[in-house]
């Protein structure tokens, strides 16, 4: 696994960038700065601590795909932690074999710092080699979004 950080400073405070990126009054919040990634890009479940999530989209054939994953952390405001944990392939859970092995264990952890009314996001992302390139080229991009949206 390739570890990779990425970090905005977002003008807005620190509640209101952690509800736009989780999506928790507005989903689509979420679904809207994600869009970076995969334009059907959704999550069903809860942001609870312990909780199951599955980050969704849906591909060029239709079919739902997307990661098994668990909330390990949620500190309001302060920091998450999402543990990978399984693959969704067309609507089915996978969370064992050779594909899963490679993300299994892997992290995606949000941290969220405010100073004078100005939040930092860092995001500490565990990846497998072939997403390296994928994820540089969109994490940016989708943190950008992420910024215009909480400054609007």
């Amino acid at each position: 696994m390739e570890k990779l950080q990425f970090k905005v400073s977002i003008n807005a405070p620190v509640n209101k960038v952690y509800n736009f990126m989780l999506g928790i009054n507005n989903k689509a919040t979420y679904e809207q700065w994600t869009s970076v990634f995969n334009s059907t890009s959704t999550y069903e479940g809860s942001w609870e601590k312990g909780s199951k999530i599955l980050f969704i989209g849906v591909d060029e054939q239709g079919q739902k795909g997307g990661m098994v994953s668990r909330i390990a952390e949620n500190l309001s405001n302060q920091f998450v932690s999402i543990q990978h944990y399984g693959l969704l392939q067309a609507d089915k859970e996978i969370t064992e074999g050779p594909e899963v092995e490679k993300w299994a264990n892997g992290f995606e952890n949000y941290t969220f710092e405010e100073n004078n009314g100005t939040t930092t996001v860092t995001v500490d992302l565990d990846t497998t080699e072939d997403f390296v390139e994928y994820m540089n080229e969109n994490y940016p991009k989708a943190l950008d979004k992420l910024k215009k949206l909480c400054e609007e």
